[in-house]
């Protein structure tokens, strides 16, 4: 049975869940027509020691493009102010199963951090199997080496790179929104931006990465054939994009385990190519 690398059982959490290393971290993130607040919904209710990772503040306030990667120094300072050093292992979770957790583990990788794992089933899975939760305050330790951000490129990509790697036929490049966003018969949610895709693009939903309720990461044998549709093979290179950057990163984590190595992320995603008059749009 496949044992995957970047996620985290419920039951192994639990073993590990005292830890003096290990922060965990609540990365739970909504799409504006879902009416949710995840930063009051942590204040309600979390695992208990975790902390919760803004996606939206811990970013780049002066793209805009929403929750762009913030630099290497401000990452380095909000994860001092969670207590993770160096050495810490982090684990993310999120409030859908396996959903926005995987864009706080790609910020890990992106600025050089390997001890990072996701909850598979997130919050569901720990509630499911009857874990308690808190209100309460979360301590905050102090690590032995403090973190500081090593930018590893190969994580991601820019619109250059997209464009380069359309033009060129170099890279596999994957979207993960639905199919009909992906066709342009569905409005964008963000205005100013338009429907469709990048001509030469691939289109996986990211909601087949998942399975099951609470949804946990399809098994490996799945997964592989889902990317094996779409043309994605151990020789080729693959840059994935979405809306905004959120489910993109999900296709990545699965990449990785189906394909280990650094898989590229499009950061600004279809806000930023969408709404882009010089770039290229493609309908159904």
């Amino acid at each position: 049975m496949h044992r995957f690398t970047s996620l985290i059982s419920v039951p192994d959490l639990v073993a590990r869940q005292s830890d003096e290393n290990l922060v965990m971290l609540d990365a739970s993130w909504y799409l504006p027509t879902d009416g949710r607040d995840p930063g009051a919904e942590y204040l309600a209710r979390h695992i208990p020691g975790a902390h919760f990772f803004d996606i939206d503040a811990v970013s780049d306030k002066t793209n805009s493009c929403p929750h762009m990667l913030p630099t290497g120094s401000i990452f380095s300072e909000q994860m001092r102010a969670f207590g993770i050093g160096a050495d810490t292992e982090v684990v993310i979770y999120d409030s859908k199963g396996v959903f926005s957790a995987p864009r706080a583990w790609w910020m890990f990788r992106v600025f050089g951090h390997r001890s990072v794992k996701v909850l598979n089933g997130g919050l569901p899975a720990w509630l499911a199997a009857e874990r308690s939760t808190t209100a309460e305050k979360s301590p905050v330790a102090v690590p032995a080496k403090p973190f500081s951000a090593q930018y590893c490129r190969e994580w991601v990509a820019d619109k250059n790179d997209v464009a380069m790697h359309l033009a060129q036929d170099s890279a596999r490049v994957v979207d993960a929104r639905s199919a009909s966003r992906f066709a342009g018969a569905e409005a964008e949610p963000r205005p100013g931006v338009r429907p469709g895709h990048m001509p030469g693009a691939r289109n996986l939903h990211y909601a087949k990465m998942t399975t099951g309720e609470p949804a946990v990461l399809a098994p490996e044998g799945d997964l592989r054939a889902l990317f094996d549709a779409v043309g994605i093979d151990h020789s080729t290179p693959v840059v994935t994009t979405c809306g905004s950057g959120i489910s993109a990163c999900l296709l990545a984590l699965a990449l990785t385990e189906v394909h280990p190595g650094p898989v590229a992320v499009y950061d600004g995603s279809w806000a930023e190519w969408g709404a882009d008059p010089n770039c290229p749009v493609e309908r159904a």
